[in-house]
């Protein structure tokens, strides 16, 4: 028997939705108040570091609609993206190394990590985003894999602490 999917959507059920970037939950990245990883990932379009941190601040669909007043459309033609002023290529290790941090202090969020936990084996899926590195600031591969990394990791330490 196939495993129900859980498909990742702001405006999905539990936990699909609390799981989405678009969730309220806020983490502190290289002193950074983040209040969504949306918010993170929408700011990382932006060379001034006043505006990144205005968007980083903000929360699901408030950083996506604010991103979108500024947003800048030429990281797409130059694969640049930027961290506290800081040129960063989009498919470069230092840009993975950037985001696999900052889910690292969005996994130290108590709700993030029991809905995380709560999806159990069930494979993730983002049906809603994108696929093509040079249109998205981080694919749905990108994404799933990091959330599924997490989950392992979560549960792992769950069993070391209960045995």
């Amino acid at each position: 028997m196939e495993k129900e999917c859980i498909d990742i959507h702001g405006q999905g059920e539990y936990p699909a939705n609390a799981i989405s970037n678009f969730a309220p939950h806020s983490f502190t990245l290289d002193g950074v108040r983040c209040g969504s990883m949306e918010g993170f990932l929408q700011s990382l379009k932006f060379k001034n570091p006043e505006k990144q941190h205005q968007v980083c601040a903000l929360s699901g669909f408030d950083a996506k609609r604010s991103a979108g007043k500024w947003r800048n459309f030429r990281w797409k033609i130059t694969g640049c993206l930027y961290w506290q002023g800081e040129r960063i290529e989009r498919c470069s290790d230092e840009y993975y190394r950037l985001i696999d941090r900052a889910y690292e202090e969005l996994s130290k969020d108590k709700d993030f990590t029991e809905a995380l936990l709560s999806t159990g084996d069930k494979p993730l899926i983002h049906s809603v985003g994108g696929h093509k590195m040079k249109k998205t600031v981080l694919t749905e591969y990108e994404y799933v894999t990091r959330l599924t990394l997490i989950r392992k990791k979560l549960k792992e330490e769950t069993t070391e602490n209960e045995g």
